[in-house]
């Protein structure tokens, strides 16, 4: 994995939510769509409370306070960091992740902030990930056990995909 190479296309990923929130009507951000779904300050809260999440996850492998593991990436996992995209079904969090990271309808401000804060989290931990042995994992609720490489792909996975998601919400809001 180049990591060079994933962090830019991590920043280019904050670099366009961050387009898109400044280019999101005020009134617009915390609206439910009429088919339902989530708002856009929810698909914000929940990304960024993920990429932060994610970022815990890959500076435990990073600074070896996870335990080696024996147990690696299962199928979900490798489908998705093989093909860059999440399986075409639609799949909700395990239930004690969602209670942890429940989206909730943050503001324009507090969603700037957090892009702010991810950006830097994923600058920092992006200057570890090549000492860390891919022996040190820690676990992903659908994905198995993840290196920091793996961590890092897959943020910027996550982050490239819930931006087809603020696609469909404008669609349906019009």
């Amino acid at each position: 994995m180049n990591i060079a190479k994933e962090l830019k296309a991590i920043n280019a990923a904050l670099d366009e939510y961050r387009l898109q929130l400044d280019n999101l009507p005020d009134e617009q951000f915390d609206v439910t769509p009429p088919k339902g779904g989530w708002s856009f300050a929810e698909v914000y809260s929940h990304i960024m409370q993920a990429t932060i999440g994610g970022s815990i996850m890959l500076e435990r492998c990073t600074h070896k306070t996870s335990k080696p593991a024996k147990g690696g990436v299962n199928w979900i996992g490798k489908y998705v960091l093989f093909t860059g995209l999440f399986p075409p079904v639609k799949t909700t969090l395990p239930n004690d992740v969602a209670a942890k990271m429940a989206p909730q309808k943050i503001s324009k401000e507090e969603a700037k902030n957090l892009i702010v804060k991810c950006r830097q989290r994923m600058e920092a931990m992006a200057t570890l990930i090549s000492e860390t042995p891919s022996t040190r994992r820690a676990q992903h609720p659908r994905m198995g056990m993840l290196n920091a490489n793996q961590w890092f792909k897959f943020i910027r996975i996550h982050l490239q995909h819930h931006l087809k998601q603020l696609e469909r919400i404008r669609k349906q809001l019009g």
